[in-house]
Order: structure tokens, then sequence, then C-alpha cells
């Protein structure tokens, strides 16, 4: 006999974390008996009975029972998306699949603003591990390189318990792997895409053999017999400082010795970058997975997961800014062809020891590398559009990051099967103790790696049409700095592990759980930069700066006698550091749940923080120019330690309030938001994101955030449900990037304190099966969220003449709205879902001495993503993504003084899987 289950039911099955949940009983955390796990196949055999199989149509059905559980018995409040919404909805990167969760907003296309918190309010973890970042000038991680193939689940709990680090501000994001599977599956997907900015050619330039791979063979790389002359001639590389070093040992040499092996020192510098046009290629992606289970008698299991995808993509922008005095003299117009390669790798291997003992390792190799060419021209106070001269500048970069993480973990249970293996004398030891006492345990090793071998930026002087500032003729500038070299090197290294026991007691209308536990994590950053200038103080013949760049810089110009190139260390050489954090943590958690009513979880966290920062100049030779400082008061400076006691507490009602269903929660907790470790060096630096001056302070202490949350829930028996949550945090000290005095052609920025600020809201989120509205739409839904919040900011005596010194946060959106349009064919051959996302206008850049502030406008996104299912094996997928065609702006008095078109991308994909 054959069962048909209802398509409404089915769809229920369908839908993802945090959109569908039947009427459940509630049982305390880890103590109540657990679900079983959805079954693979479509056909269920039965061993008795009247029913032999099943066929159960819908297609996203695998996890979302786990997870809406999960979140239904979490003591805090907590967002789940499950792989299937994710695979639905067809965000390709975990940053884009956030923004789909109450609250969240995606800033930059990188880093995730939870209730209205900058980055660096929110934490990221892998598997509950903490991981390092490739950013370069930031501690958080760019969600961008996560790529959401490899996601089982992302978890974002939005408020604290004490099994999380303390530093905790708009909440914390768990990216959940893909674990060991219960039985065989194999994979293949293929798939293609364009963007349509795509229209026509792309810049480039030579690169490497490997640039396929994401990867640079040596071309680009800082010339080993280079830095040999530098350390050589001990940084002193100038014309006169090669001549005195020369002198010091033959008197006899020349100036025009050391201008020949100056120029000779130039030539080491890769000067492959002549810009190139070239067709436009489509977006090619690969993936594949491949697992198993295997048994070993009645107690072990073993089973292992791979997967590894390879994809590769090309855009184009075209970025317009405006100064807003002088919106149409003063601008600056960016044409930026940016290749990526992303490579992920995970292996997963797992045992299951009776149903009381579990240990897995996972394994996680990321690359993700954008090779950049961009071609800028400007006007400014110097040079306007009226003048008929302005300026270009020529950049390429090839930035490379690369993160390996290898983890273990395992949980181990007191449970019936282990009692039975144990010798009497322990077994009567371990009968005092528990069933349901377990200990879980994990240890992680994490390294993350960024390197740029070569950022070049050429700078040139350009004859305009005074009307247009269209560009007729140009020059390399005559300047010993024309051309701009940086090498960087980032490595992060982390490594994290902890255990935590949790022992449940019982009464007769009681469960208690008590957890407690240790953590500790210690982080070592190095970051290095040099940077080096080449270019002509004057040349035989002008024409000779008229031509290609990689004629310009040829051999043969620069070693030209009629020339006078000279080579030279660009800077103050103090944007380098070397870094270090140390954390030991214990924590300990009550969990009461009384009557199945009411829950009560009290827990607080101690943690005892290190933390040291010190400028590394790599070219210090030199007691009196060291590479790190001996100065006592530097070192001082550079360290930072604090010992603190963070508590929090949660009360949960539970009932059936208008609904099947029905929770009230509350909770409360402190905690802390720290400095960046190099924050709290006196360096100055150049982002290499913005090109902004960038001030770091020793000064900057950490804040102190009190964070509060209502959240009520109703879950109806139709699959319906509504969520409303109000929070409300209050900051003291809140760490703020301010504008801060340079010159008229410099932005700078520096770190400081601010007074204080605060965040209140709500968050409505709601889904809704459309069956009422007739049988058409039996198998549709619609699920919906919105965020309302209002932020405020006091700036305080340290910010340096703040336009406002009472303002919105810095990214803080006044409204998110997400909004989906689900449907699933009768016949579970086909899906689709229309994604909406908006945010509202956000503060992009506070003014400084009466300018005004700089706002984000919105952007409303619409995709549209539909599969079909021709076969059980093969799915077939395409996706509209930005169907509006929106723009990103940003404006400051009413003038938009930013704008760049992402374009409108499709891509189409062929997956056949067992």
């Amino acid at each position: 006999m054959i069962l048909i289950l209802n398509p409404r039911n089915a769809l229920r099955l369908a839908i993802a974390g945090a959109v569908l949940l039947p009427p459940l009983p509630l049982y305390a955390q880890d103590a109540r008996p657990p679900l079983a796990a959805p079954e693979s196949p479509a056909v269920i055999e039965q061993e008795a009975g009247e029913i032999e199989e099943v066929v159960v149509l819908g297609r996203f059905r695998s996890a979302s029972q786990q997870l809406l559980d999960e979140r239904l018995n979490d003591d805090s409040v907590s967002d789940v998306l499950d792989a299937d919404t994710i695979s639905r909805l067809g965000d390709s990167t975990v940053a884009s699949a956030l923004r789909r969760v109450p609250g969240l907003s995606l800033v930059g296309g990188r880093f995730v603003y939870i209730r209205g918190l900058g980055e660096r309010y929110s934490a990221t973890s892998l598997n509950g591990a903490r991981i390092p970042s490739p950013d370069l000038t930031r501690n958080v991680i760019p969600l961008d390189i996560f790529p959401t193939s490899t996601v089982q689940s992302l978890k974002v709990q939005k408020t604290w318990s004490p099994e999380l680090p303390a530093n905790f501000g708009g909440g914390s994001v768990d990216i959940r792997t893909k674990g060991v599977p219960d039985g065989f599956n194999a994979s293949v997907e293929v798939g293609s895409g364009y963007n349509s900015n795509l229209g026509g050619d792309f810049l480039s330039y030579p690169g490497s053999s490997d640039d396929d791979f994401g990867s640079d063979d040596g071309s680009r790389a800082l010339s080993a017999d280079l830095m040999s002359q530098v350390h050589y001639y001990q940084g002193n590389v100038d014309v006169q400082g090669i001549l005195s070093r020369l002198r010091a040992e033959d008197p006899s040499a020349t100036l025009a010795d050391a201008q020949l092996i100056n120029r000779q020192l130039g030539l080491q510098l890769n000067r492959e970058i002549g810009i190139e046009r070239r067709d436009s290629s489509p977006d090619i992606g690969l993936k594949g997975t491949i697992g198993n289970s295997f048994a070993a008698g009645d107690n072990f299991e073993f089973g292992v997961q791979a997967s590894a995808a390879y994809d590769t993509q090309w855009r184009q922008s075209l970025e317009k800014a405006r100064s807003f005095n002088f919106p149409e003299q003063r601008t600056n117009t960016e044409d930026e062809s940016t290749r990526t390669v992303s490579l992920t790798g995970t292996l997963n291997l797992g045992m299951r020891f009776t149903e009381d003992h579990e240990f897995e390792t996972t394994t996680l190799y990321l690359r993700n590398t954008d090779n950049e060419t961009a071609v800028r021209d400007y006007f400014n106070e110097n040079r306007e559009v009226d003048d008929g001269i302005g300026w270009r500048n020529y950049r390429f970069q090839f930035e490379q990051r690369d993160m390996v993480v290898n983890q273990v973990k395992g949980t181990h249970r007191f449970g019936e099967a282990t009692r039975q293996m144990l010798p009497d004398a322990f077994g009567s030891l371990f009968n005092l103790v528990p069933e349901e006492t377990s200990i879980s345990w994990f240890h992680s090793d994490a390294t993350a790696e960024t390197s740029i071998p070569n950022q070049v930026e050429i700078s040139s002087q350009t004859v305009t049409d005074p009307v247009t500032g269209a560009v007729q003729d140009e020059l390399v500038t005559l300047d010993a700095t024309a051309a701009d070299y940086r090498f960087t090197e980032l490595d992060d290294e982390l490594q994290n592990y902890g255990w935590m026991a949790t022992v449940p007691f019982y009464t007769s209308d009681s469960i208690i759980e008590a957890s407690f536990g240790y953590q500790h994590d210690r982080k070592a950053r190095t970051y290095r930069q040099l940077q080096f200038s080449l270019g002509a103080l004057n040349v035989g013949d002008i024409g000779t700066l008229g031509g290609t760049l990689d004629s310009v810089f040829s051999d043969s110009s620069i070693l030209n006698p009629d020339n006078n190139y000279v080579f030279d260390i660009r800077g103050t050489n103090n944007q380098s550091y070397i870094a270090a954090t140390m954390t030991d943590a214990v924590f300990g958690k009550v969990d009461w749940t009384w009557k199945d009513k009411w829950r009560i979880a009290v827990g607080a966290r101690w943690e005892d923080y290190r933390q040291v920062a010190l400028d590394w100049n790599p070219f210090g030779y030199s007691e009196t120019n060291p590479q790190v400082s001996t100065d006592p008061e530097v070192l001082e400076q550079g360290t930072f330690a604090s010992d603190d006691i963070f508590p929090s507490a949660s009360v949960t009602y539970i009932g059936d309030l208008w609904a099947e269903t029905f929770q009230l929660r509350f909770g409360w907790s402190e905690t802390a938001i720290r400095p960046d470790l190099r924050e709290i060096t006196d360096a100055s630096y150049v982002d290499p994101v913005t090109d902004d001056l960038v001030d770091g302070n020793p000064g900057v202490v950490p804040s102190a955030v009190n964070n509060f949350d209502v959240r009520a829930e109703w879950f109806f028996s139709s699959g319906d449900n509504v969520t409303m949550t109000l929070f409300h945090k209050q900051i003291d000290r809140p760490i703020e990037f301010f504008e801060s005095a340079a010159s008229d052609t410099t932005v700078a920025r520096e770190i400081v304190n601010a007074e204080s600020a605060e965040v209140t809201g709500i968050e409505i989120e709601a889904l809704k099966e459309l069956g009422f509205l007739g049988s058409a739409f039996d198998t549709m839904f619609v699920q919906g969220n919105l965020t309302v919040q209002d932020s405020e900011l006091v700036a305080g005596p340290d910010a340096d003449a703040p336009t406002n010194n009472v303002r919105e946060l810095t990214g803080a959106s006044r409204y998110v709205a997400n909004f989906a349009l689900g449907f699933d064919s009768p016949d579970a051959r086909h899906s689709a879902s229309l994604a909406y996302n908006v945010f509202g206008k956000r503060l992009y850049v506070a003014g400084r001495n009466g300018a005004p502030d700089g706002y984000e406008q919105p952007f409303h996104s619409l995709d549209l993503t539909y599969s079909w299912y021709p076969s059980d094996t093969i799915t077939i997928k395409a996706k509209a993504a930005n169907l509006l065609g929106e723009q990103l702006e940003i404006e400051r008095a009413g003038v938009v003084t930013f704008e760049e078109d992402p374009g409108s991308s499709y891509s189409l994909s062929f997956t056949w899987a067992l």
C-alpha cells in the first residue's frame, strides 16, 4: 500500500528553521527523548503493519524538524536557517543567507550587522569554536568567504548565555558545517551564470599561470634578491644612502654608481602591468560530495563525508563619487573588474559507540581570491572639471585569503549501555549519576592567511574635456612616487578548546539541569606591510611617460641615463604589527523547568582576558630604530588585561495562549565589547579597503553592554506561526570610528570610546499557508519578518569635532524587512521562491566640523529561485538576483555622493545526487 501525503502537509515539512512548529511537549534541554532523524529515501519500508511504504511529497524536509525543536527548547532567543532553506532561496554565501534572519542586515556584502550594531558587535564561530579572521584590518570574520555549500545550518543567538564568549553585543553567528552522514550519498553539481554588467570587455593585466586556482605562482611576489639588498643597505636604499654605503667600502665610488644600483633595485619589482581588454566570461561552478557510514558489530558505527567545490566569476562595476559641496566639479569615477576564485574542501570523520558516545573530526579548507584591475579618474580641490586637467589612478591588486580549520569534538553520556559495560565496582558508583548526565568537549586549531603579493598603484595626469571631464590624453606623473608597490602578509592563528558537563535532577514536577565548564583560547596575529615607490624625477623625452604602463616602467626606460628614475622605501613603515590574545573562562548555569509551564535559567561566566599589540618595523636595524620598541612605557601602552564576571538570566512561560504552543521569554545579560588587536596601538595605517588613514588609540577601553529581550511565540497546528521580540541594549563607552583632522586630499579616521549608545527595537516574523484563499493556493505560503529599531549614540568629549554629538549608530537601519512567497507543486516536481529584502537608510559616514552626515539609501533586493526535479536524483535550478536593478547610493545633504550598479545576476545549475 502507498500513502501519499497531502501537499499542504508535505509543505509543512519543507519550511525552514523559524517557520513551522507542530505542537510538541517541552522537556528540559538535552533531557528529553531525541527526535528520530528524518529518512533520506522517499520510500520508507515498514517491518510490520498494513502500510508497506510511504511516498513523501516535498523537497525540503531533512533538517527542519530538528532545528525547530532546537529553537523551541533553547533557553535563549535564537533563529536558525537550515541548508534546505538556504538552497531554496539560492544564497551562495553565508553573508547573503544571513540577511534573511530578522534583525540582520548585510553591510558591504561581507559583514553582518545584528540589531543595528556594527560588525565588531557580532561574533562568529564554526561548529561552536572560535576561528581566526583573514580580514586585514579587523578581527571580525568577513562572512562572504564561507560558501553555503558547506553549511548544514546557521544559528544566530541574540541573547547571551554563559557558554558563549563574553565578547558579545548584537549577537553571535554559529556556522555549522555538514557532518557525518547516516548512509551512502554522492552528488555532483555543475553550474554557470553571468552578471548584466559584463556586457562588454573587462579590464585585466598579465598575471600568473596559477590564477585559475586563485594562487600566484611567484610572478607577483616580492623578490628575495630585492629584500636581500634592502637588508644589506639597512633600509637606506635611496641614492644617497647607497652612495654612503659604497664609499664606506670604496672611497672612489661615484654618484652614477649609486644611481645605477638604485635603478637596478627598481627592476626587481613586477612591472608586467599593461592594461588589457578581454572578452567577458561566464561564471563557472563545480561541486561534489561523497560519504557513507559503516557498522562494525552492534555497538560501533563509523562515517565519512567529503566535499569539494570550485567557483570562478568575473564582475565589473562602475563607481561614481562626488563632493557634496561641489558635485559637478569634484568627481571620482572608477571602472573596476574583479575575478574571484573560490576553492573549498571539507572532510568529516565520525564514530559512534553505542548511543552514549560520539566522536567527530572536521577539516575545512577555504580559499577566496580577488584579482582586481581598476582605472579611476578624479578631480579634487586642486584640479576641477572646468580646469580641463585631472588625475588618473591605475590599481592592480591580487588578494588571496586561505583558511584551514581542524576540529575534534566528542560527547559522552552515562546511559544504560555504558553502565552495562562497566565492571560492577564502577557500575555501582555510576548508578549515583543520573543517566542523562553528559560531558562534551572540543578542540579547534585554525589558521587564516591573507597575502597581497603585489598591490600596484600608478598615478598619471590627464588632459580632459572641460565640459564632460572625459580623458583626452595622459602622462604618468613625473614624480618619484608615481608607482606605489605594497606587499602585505597576514597570519592569524587561533587555538580554542573546552569542555562542558551537564547533570540533570528530577522531582515529581521539576527538571533541573546544572551545567558547568571551561574554555581556553589563544590567538596570535602578525601583519606585515612593505611599501616601495618607483618613478621618474625627470625624463629626456616627455613622450616616455605617455606610453603603456609596462613601457613607461620598462627596463630600457628605467636604465636610460637620460631618465632619472628612482626607487625608494615609502612611508614610515609603521603599518606592520604583532599581536596576541589569551582568554581563560569558567562558566556555570542552572536551568529549572517546573510543571512544564515555567523555565528559569541563571548563570555566569568568569573571563580572564589578556591582550598585547605592538608596532613592528621590518626595516628596523638599530637600537635607536628597532623592529619592536623596548621602551617600557610603549610596551605598557600596548597591553591590556581584564578579569570580570558576566551574569545572565532568563525566564520562559510555556502555555497554549491563542495557539497550540505558546512561549513567552525574558532574557537579560551583561557582556563586553573589546577593541581589535591593532586598535590599541598608536600607529597610523592606510585601510586597504577604503584608503582612509586610520589612527589607533592605546587609550581605548572595552565597552560594557546590558542586553534585554522579551520574545512571544505562537505556533499553530496548521503550521502557521507568529513571533514578536522586543529588545533593548545599553552600551557604556561604545567603540566607534570618528573622522579626524587631515589634509584636504586625505580622509582620516580615529578609534575612540564614545560616551554611550542605546538600541531599542521590535522584531516581528510570521508564516502563513495560503490554502484559506482557495484550493489553488494549497501549495503556497508566505513568510516574512520586519525589524523596526531606533539607535542613539552620544559622541562625548573624545570625538574630534563631530557635526552631531548625538546621532544614530553607524550602519543601523531604522527598519529591515524580508518577505518570501513560496510554491511547491502537488507532484513535488517543481518549487519556486520569490524573496524580497530591504533595509532603511543607514548612517555610512558621520560628518565633522559641520559637514553633513552621509547615509546609505535603501536597497530593494528581489530574487527569484526556481527548481525542477525531473527525477529523484536530478535537480535543475535557476536563479535571478536583483531583478529590480537597484543601485547602491550614499547621500550627503541631498547630494548623491556615491553610486554603484551591482547589476543583475543569473545562474543555472544541474545537480545529480543519490
